[in-house]
């Protein structure tokens, strides 16, 4: 878990780090087709960037990313459960397979699983009063990941999401 001094120390090896961080030096490319195509790769370098720190982060607490997803939206859902297809849909990754990520937690503590005996392919998944304590672990860290974006204001947050959700758009 992290502590004071541990999340002191990453934002400042953060600040240090990202003030000069341009992606022509970071991936030693200098140009690019246009820049439709630079903010293609940007994205993709940023993703990755981005996911190597969560990534380390929810090591700590012994799960993934993934798991983390599943027990946030079973969180929402608490005290009702979910299909393993509303978690499906919900999931960031949709690439996933919840049903394998599902059983992890399972195994874990985390969630309850109660498979239809009618309906062998209809599971309703809950999340456990350990799985719910673990968000309340990781919650107390939500400063620090919201840390990440440090080098941006509130405004350009804003923007960027709206950006974002334009490019999807």
């Amino acid at each position: 878990m992290y502590n004071n001094v541990q999340i002191i120390s990453d934002l400042c090896n953060q600040v240090n780090v990202i003030q000069d961080m341009k992606l022509e030096d970071e991936i030693s490319q200098k140009k690019f087709r246009c820049e439709a195509h630079k903010l293609g790769v940007n994205l993709i370098y940023t993703f990755n960037w981005l996911d190597a720190r969560y990534v380390n982060f929810f090591k700590d607490y012994g799960i993934t990313g993934q798991q983390f997803n599943i027990l946030r939206i079973l969180r929402g859902q608490h005290p009702k459960p979910a299909t393993i297809k509303l978690l499906k849909d919900r999931m960031l990754d949709k690439m996933s397979d919840a049903s394998r990520i599902v059983e992890k937690l399972r195994v874990k503590g985390l969630v309850a699983r109660d498979i239809s005996k009618e309906d062998r392919r209809h599971c309703d998944v809950l999340i456990s009063e350990k799985g719910l304590q673990l968000l309340t672990e990781i919650d107390k860290q939500n400063e620090y990941l919201d840390s990440f974006c440090q080098n941006l204001g509130d405004n350009e947050v804003r923007q960027l999401n709206e950006l974002l959700d334009k490019l999807r758009g």
